[in-house]
């Protein structure tokens, strides 16, 4: 017989970067997620915000999700599903689809544990590393800071290397573009992202000016939402475009590559919901011949680029993964190298996603400020719904 939820868990994590991404980004939110199954199975997944909303997140899984799915056979695809049903009214992607993706990874956690093997493992790995590519938040870096960020990314053995752009005058970003490719040289790939800072205008005038640099694509130029604009660009960009960081759905995804706006695809994996919708992301740009370069998270990304069935390349932001930044229980899941000359993901076969987020004392001191929030103790309330069975199930919100 199928195991049912029983029971779903929330705690937040708060961060400091270990150097800001801005003044608007100086920290990361976790809202690390932990489900139960009536066989006795445990999963462990997580839901992901740099900066908007982590308590809003938080509270969407503890109030209306976690009711919702006790009582549910542990089937990631069907819950998702369902998931997507229910909260479709307070918004097709966002911070809904960022909440739905807490349970989806602990529901894909918990079948690979129980399978015995990796996420991985379980998904068909296709090969044993795909190759890295150095990426940093660095649009505040000073030039001679960015340029000395470039020198690791060369000495580290990454093959292509990505810089924000969208400084005030366009003279800046030729400027720091060129130092870039100065120190990477020729060879190398250059991609530039602007993250929605320009409009139509300002775009094709950068690319007059920063295409002459050899770019492997332009990132996110305009608002990721504005698929007019997109479509426009696209048939007159010299550069290949990317996006979808910021898109949320498949639908969406399908809006833009259906309009023949978009190179790349780069879905974030908690931001559309979790794995099972990343899967159905990659196999529509698989079909319709579209490249996929997953968003950061190089610790779950990164496993799953490994059962694509088209190689990709993961982004390493600098000094942010997990593992960086401290708050893992143990190793992380995947190790970048370069001892064959190029910058090389490969993961390791612990079962399930291969993590687990620290718990409190095990999370860096005060000096690295890890911050945890639970829902308060005035808010705590013990409910109780009735499964598909007809069984009556307690929860608690804490």
């Amino acid at each position: 017989m199928p195991a049912r939820i029983t029971g779903l868990t929330t705690r937040l994590i708060t961060v400091p970067l270990l150097r800001s991404w801005g003044a608007e980004a100086p920290e990361n939110h976790v809202v690390v997620t932990e489900l139960t199954t009536d066989d006795g199975g445990t999963g462990h997944g997580f839901s992901w915000t740099p900066t908007i909303g982590p308590q809003a997140v938080k509270a969407l899984l503890d109030y209306d999700i976690a009711p919702f799915i006790l009582g549910l056979e542990a089937n990631p695809d069907m819950v998702w599903d369902q998931l997507w049903k229910r909260l479709h009214e307070a918004g097709g992607g966002g911070l809904t689809t960022i909440a739905m993706a807490g349970v989806d990874l602990a529901l894909w956690d918990l079948k690979a544990r129980q399978a015995g093997t990796s996420v991985a493992g379980l998904l068909g790995q296709r090969r044993e590393s795909v190759e890295v590519y150095g990426s940093g938040v660095n649009l505040h870096y000073t030039l001679e800071e960015l340029v000395e960020q470039a020198q690791r990314w060369v000495a580290a053995g990454h093959n292509a290397v990505k810089i924000k752009v969208g400084k005030p005058e366009l003279r800046e970003d030729a400027e720091r573009v060129a130092a870039v490719r100065q120190v990477i040289g020729p060879d190398r790939l250059l991609m530039i992202d602007a993250n929605q800072r320009w409009d139509l205008a300002h775009t094709f005038r950068a690319l007059d000016i920063l295409g002459e640099y050899g770019l492997e694509w332009l990132e996110e130029p305009l608002r990721a939402d504005d698929l007019w604009a997109y479509r426009r660009l696209r048939k007159q960009s010299p550069v290949p475009i990317a996006l979808g960081e910021n898109v949320h759905t498949i639908y969406r995804f399908r809006d833009f590559i259906e309009a023949e706006a978009v190179d790349i695809i780069q879905p974030n994996i908690v931001r559309v919901g979790g794995i099972t919708p990343f899967r159905r992301i990659a196999e529509l740009a698989r079909a319709n011949s579209i490249r996929v370069a997953p968003h950061l998270l190089p610790e779950l990304s990164g496993q799953l680029a490994l059962t694509l069935a088209d190689a990709v390349s993961v982004e390493d932001v600098e000094d942010a993964s997990f593992g960086q930044l401290g708050i893992l229980a143990g190793p992380s899941p995947v190790k970048i190298s370069n001892s064959t000359g190029r910058s090389l993901l490969t993961s390791t076969d612990r079962p399930g996603l291969g993590f687990e987020f620290g718990k409190p004392a095990q999370l860096p001191a005060s000096d690295s400020a890890v911050a945890e929030s639970a829902v308060p103790a005035s808010a705590v309330t013990t409910s109780a719904v009735t499964d598909s069975k007809g069984n009556r199930i307690e929860y608690s919100n804490s």
